[in-house]
């Protein structure tokens, strides 16, 4: 066990990442955590490629400052836009002990236990599905289970999430637009992954549309259990993580919003600290 707080990190633009530190905690609640989200700067949806690189691996750099070995992209568009990049040609420069994991692959990587008949339909933000992330991984990943990939734009979900109107008529007439032209493109869908960490909380509204037999994967779920067997593969990594249950928040934007809207994402209330990202 490391003796000096080695928390790993969790990285989001937005919110959204706190839903997968929530399944962190949940099943790894002996390790220590550090969750930075870039607040100011969010959404990275619509960001270019170059911004959202730009911005990811300045929170990462930052990460790794704060003792962090292992950063994990808690962020669809992140993973989909900088994190080739970090891995291939910032890592080996900076350290080549230090890690940075996605989101996409666990979720690729576990869709064959969701999926009868390999039509998969993808739910995200506009820039992870431009990015096409999710059809690339899935043929690489999903072992030949995934035969056909459909995707549909969000763009309305993530700031319909953020000002909290979760239960609002326009929500429910969003994601039902956004589910029918999902189903539409392809009615043979027997699987939707989830593809923006800000979506379990429209749960709800999801499942009242999506009809009964096709299967939904949440990322949080997934990430975590994906998170524990990738230590236990990586124990030089999982002795650089300290386990004392602390969590540690911080944010590029005001603390004061931070913390009031943080709380709708992770269930508790949480105490944060603001950091400069650059």
């Amino acid at each position: 066990m490391a003796s000096q707080f080695q928390p790993i990190g969790v990285f989001d633009s937005g919110y959204g990442g706190l839903t997968i530190l929530k399944d962190f905690i949940s099943v790894m609640p002996e390790y220590d955590f550090i969750y930075l989200g870039d607040n100011a700067r969010a959404p990275y949806g619509s960001r270019s490629f170059e911004v959202v690189y730009e911005y990811t691996l300045q929170a990462v750099t930052k990460l790794f400052e704060m003792g962090c070995s292992l950063v994990i992209l808690a962020c669809n568009t992140a993973s989909a836009k900088a994190l080739r990049n970090i891995q291939m040609n910032d890592l080996p420069q900076m350290d080549p002990n230090l890690r940075v994991l996605g989101v996409i692959r666990p979720a690729v990587e576990s869709i064959g236990d969701y999926t009868g008949n390999g039509h998969v339909g993808i739910l995200g933000t506009a820039g992870t599905v431009l990015s096409n992330s999710y059809p690339i991984e899935l043929e690489k990943w999903s072992g030949g289970k995934v035969v056909h990939t459909t995707q549909e734009a969000c763009p309305i979900w993530v700031p319909l999430v953020e000002n909290n109107e979760l239960d609002s008529p326009g929500t429910e007439y969003f994601v039902s637009k956004n589910i029918q032209n999902l189903l539409s493109a392809d009615p043979k869908i027997d699987s939707i992954i989830l593809g923006c960490t800000h979506y379990p909380l429209l749960m709800p509204v999801i499942r009242k549309f999506v009809p009964e037999g096709i299967q939904l994967l949440e990322q949080g779920k997934v990430v975590s259990s994906k998170l524990v067997e990738y230590l236990a593969r990586h124990p030089e990594m999982d002795q650089r993580c300290s386990k004392s249950g602390l969590v540690k928040y911080y944010t590029t934007e005001n603390v004061e919003i931070f913390e009031k809207n943080a709380a709708t994402f992770i269930g508790q209330t949480v105490k944060c600290e603001k950091v400069i990202l650059k």
